[in-house]
This record gives C-alpha cells, structure tokens and sequence, in this order.
C-alpha cells in the first residue's frame, strides 16, 4: 500500500494490527510462553511489549501535534515519508535491542496485551483530526536507533513496529511447530 496521506497510514496500521490479532488470537498457552532457542522473549511477551511501544508512540504523536498547534503550524495535506524511508531502510533485517522502559516485563496475559492494544488503537483514533488539521511533519522528536522523527513518520512507525514483531512471531511458531 502507497502510504500517501493519513488516512492511508491509519489504514495499513489496522491491516496490520488485525492480521497480529488473528495469528495470536488462537494459540495455545504453550504455544504463547514458548521460548525457543535464539529467542529472548515468548509471543506473550512480545504482544505485551507492543503494548507498551505503542502507548508511547500515542503519547509522541499527541506532544508533536499539540506543540505544531501551539506554532500555529496547519497541515497541507502532504505527508513526507522520504528521509523517514532512507533512515529505516534495513531495518526489518537488524537486530534492534529494545530500550528497557519498553521491555516486557513478563506475566501479563495475552487478553491484557491485546486489551492494551486495542485501547491503543482508539487512542490513535483521537488524533485523526489534530493529524488533518496541523502539520505533523512540522515537530520532530528523536528515536533511539532512527534520530528525529516527525508526528506522521512515528504514526508510520507504530504500524511498522507491529509488522516486524509480527514477522517475529511468525517465525517462533515456525520453531515451535
């Protein structure tokens, strides 16, 4: 999908979230605290640290909106995604250690994950009209691996976040049969 305006990037986010949804929707205790070997975290805690990414990446999109309202910076409708793509090209394949405010703590049961995310998601929603209304290019606030990023490239990153853990998962269940 052409990531050209909001709307799209909301769009390939809640493609993504449902397919991460449908494939830990129905797995098995076992299958869900399986730790194989290579792997730090199980598919629990992998939702579970989703959870928490994406709560911080509501509360970075909400700042960065707030502060181009604040300086009066209203949105063009563009969206400009073309240093965003230059600063995560490869990163699918990189192996990124997780900063530990953003890691797993353990436990927590897939439905308050999931909860989670899905309380997630509508927080998201809110920020639809500050996303139609002011420039979310405008304010920048940095990533610990890709620098500074804008409102709308941490909008794109959520859905990025969700779709490289889901590959993650997918290859656990390939270990685990």
């Amino acid at each position: 999908m052409q990531l050209q305006t909001i709307s799209d990037i909301y769009e390939a986010n809640s493609q993504i979230r449902r397919k991460l949804c449908e494939t830990v929707g129905g797995l098995s205790p076992e299958q869900l605290n399986a730790l194989p070997e290579g792997e730090k975290w199980s598919i629990s805690d992998i939702v579970e640290h989703v959870s928490i990414v994406n709560g911080g990446m509501f509360r970075i999109c909400s700042k960065l909106l707030s502060k181009a309202e604040a300086d009066g910076k209203m949105s063009d409708g563009q969206i400009d995604l073309s240093s965003f793509m230059e600063k995560t090209a490869g990163a699918a394949e990189m192996k990124l250690e997780a900063p530990e405010m953003v890691r797993p703590k353990g436990g927590q049961a897939l439905d308050a994950s999931l909860a989670a995310l899905d309380e997630g998601e509508k927080s998201f929603q809110t920020l639809v009209p500050a996303f139609d209304k002011y420039d979310g290019n405008a304010a920048k606030f940095p990533h610990p691996y890709f620098g500074d990023l804008s409102a709308i490239e941490w909008l794109v990153l959520a859905g990025g976040h969700e779709a490289r853990h889901l590959r993650q998962i997918r290859r656990i269940l390939e270990k685990i049969g």
